[in-house]
């Protein structure tokens, strides 16, 4: 496995790591981005959340100047990791994630005596049942604004839920919903946000969501309201306010406008015997793409918290 430099530029470089074949031509791969601190004992590993790749290369830049190296995945199919022939963003198994985690977290303990796990919405969710079902692999979870349960109405959260387990395991690949096309043009640049991302990996109007995809995410939902046991010490951060996800307002950057952050709240206390749960007043959905300086706040939050915790 060959390091290249990445697309982020000078001080970042990025790993193809191949996958199982999982019958689907050509095999998945995923994308270990990395940026090296001085000599460190200490790393972070980020995960994604969905329609989603990293490019916060500010959040990598202040863990490098905090001590840590920093790593981020770029998931099968998400990203870097698209690869033509493979649907992207579609993923209808949340455990399958675990195998690049896996490799990941592998590469990082060579070096390394501590490694966080960092993960972001879905990435959250995805990290949070990985930190469950590898006990004494981790030495702390951060999660920003995971998603923990769905959004939605009574009738969305229950009924609809049934409904799309029976169709996702039958026609797992069946489009069923699209994202909210609002939240990004209020990120990129080019449409008056703060962000300069690709649009090929995280185009505004997203990428179909697919039965199977809310059938993984669900069934992820339901183990993670039945209560993890995650044995290493689990921070979770969130907005103060809840923006509306189907309209264009003045506030989809400073509220989160894609989960519901009572939920984020009610779900995080179930991680796990070590939770701490913060608020970070004006924060976005994606807290480190929040306004300065909701984001510096949110990151000394991060640090603050690993340096009580870590030592």
């Amino acid at each position: 496995m060959a390091d290249d430099t990445d697309v982020l530029g000078a001080g970042w470089t990025a790993t193809t790591l191949p996958l199982r074949p999982d019958g689907v031509e050509p095999d998945p791969v995923a994308t270990l981005v990395r940026r090296v601190a001085s000599p460190s004992r200490r790393a972070v590993l980020y995960v994604h959340g969905f329609v989603d790749y990293f490019f916060q290369t500010h959040v990598g830049d202040a863990f490098v100047g905090a001590g840590y190296d920093f790593a981020a995945l770029d998931l099968r199919d998400f990203g870097r990791s698209i690869r033509p022939g493979r649907r992207p963003n579609s993923p209808t198994d949340l455990g399958r994630f675990a195998e690049e985690i896996d490799a990941a977290v592998r590469i990082l303990r060579a070096d390394h005596d501590e490694v966080v796990l960092m993960g972001h919405s879905m990435g959250g969710l995805v990290s949070a049942l990985w930190a469950d079902a590898r006990p004494g692999v981790i030495d702390a979870v951060v999660l920003n604004s995971p998603w923990l349960d769905l959004r939605g109405s009574w009738f969305e959260r229950t009924v609809a839920t049934r409904l799309l387990d029976l169709v996702g395991r039958a026609a797992p690949s069946l489009p069923v919903a699209k994202l909210g096309q609002h939240y990004g043009p209020a990120l990129h640049a080019s449409t008056g946000g703060e962000w300069d991302y690709d649009l090929a990996w995280k185009p505004f109007e997203g990428f179909p969501v697919t039965a199977g995809f809310i059938r993984t995410v669900r069934r992820g939902h339901a183990r993670v309201a039945r209560g993890l046991a995650i044995d290493a010490p689990v921070l979770v951060l969130a907005s103060d306010a809840n923006g509306p996800d189907d309209r264009w307002h003045e506030q989809l950057v400073t509220t989160d406008s894609v989960l519901d952050v009572s939920h984020i709240a009610a779900r995080a206390v179930l991680l796990g015997d070590d939770v701490t749960f913060v608020e970070v007043p004006g924060g976005a959905h994606d807290l480190a793409l929040s306004p300065s300086p909701t984001r510096e706040r949110y990151l000394d939050e991060v640090l603050r918290f690993l340096g009580a915790r870590l030592g």
